[in-house]
């Protein structure tokens, strides 16, 4: 089990936001808690300083390309990419320098899995270079994999036999609990616990962590098989509940 780091793109900036407020609706209930005054380079060196390997980077709608290629040509093969990857643009990020591509909404059609373009994007990039993220929110008792920059819900629960569907495309998951991403009240425990038991390969979850303690929470409850990324609360990203070298002291312990 180890820290991940993350750098989250949105109109060329890196930010820090809370997931439930975004919306092609209504931009303006947008909610920022932090935007960087440094570029995404800085903080793609930042990371290659300290090996903290396997990281993703989102684009948050368009106007992020300059940025994202910015942050891969200072890591090339340290970082993985996503937001708005599909068939045709896959490769391309790939030959930018993502050691990965992370592949969401463009899987899915009106609710249900599109089985053929998955088979198509593990033919043209392989299984060992292809990430799924299957974030959710909370619908009832279950939790629904969320597509379009986690606004629309599809009609796929999280499951054991979805994450062993899921697994035979893939190497590895990244999942946000989107209802509690960047509000740092605490990360989503059912769901971690259920990742912990349920997932067959490695998964990265993220939401909610709002201190150092939830590195170890996450480790208990997602029985040292969850990876666990930590945004708004870092002191880099503006946030006091955790420092970046306490993170760091933790991969290297």
């Amino acid at each position: 089990m180890k820290f991940r780091p993350c750098i989250d793109l949105h109109r060329g900036k890196v930010k820090q936001i809370v997931g439930s407020t975004l919306s092609d609706d209504n931009p303006e209930a947008l909610k920022e808690n932090y935007v960087a005054e440094r570029p995404s380079s800085y903080y793609a060196q930042l990371f290659k300083r300290d090996g903290l390997t396997g990281g993703h980077m989102i684009m948050l709608g368009p106007g992020n390309e300059a940025a994202a290629t910015e942050a891969l040509s200072v890591w090339p093969g340290g970082l993985q990419i996503g937001g708005g990857i599909n068939a045709d643009n896959a490769r391309y990020w790939l030959d930018q320098g993502a050691a990965a591509i992370i592949v969401t909404s463009y899987v899915f059609r009106e609710g249900a899995i599109n089985e053929e373009r998955l088979k198509a994007l593990v033919r043209l990039v392989s299984k060992d270079r292809l990430v799924l993220d299957l974030s959710c929110r909370r619908k009832g008792g279950d939790y629904y994999i969320v597509t379009d920059r986690w606004q629309r819900f599809t009609d796929v629960i999280i499951s054991p036999e979805t994450l062993d569907y899921f697994s035979k495309y893939c190497f590895e998951f990244l999942i946000h609990a989107a209802d509690v991403e960047g509000k740092c009240r605490g990360v989503e425990e059912d769901l971690v616990e259920l990742l912990g038991r349920w997932t067959p390969i490695s998964t990265t979850y993220a939401g909610g962590a709002r201190s150092i303690k939830d590195l170890y929470l996450v480790k208990e409850l997602g029985q040292d098989r969850l990876d666990l990324t930590i945004g708004s609360a870092l002191d880099i990203f503006g946030g006091d509940g955790v420092s970046y070298a306490e993170v760091v002291a933790f991969n290297r312990k």
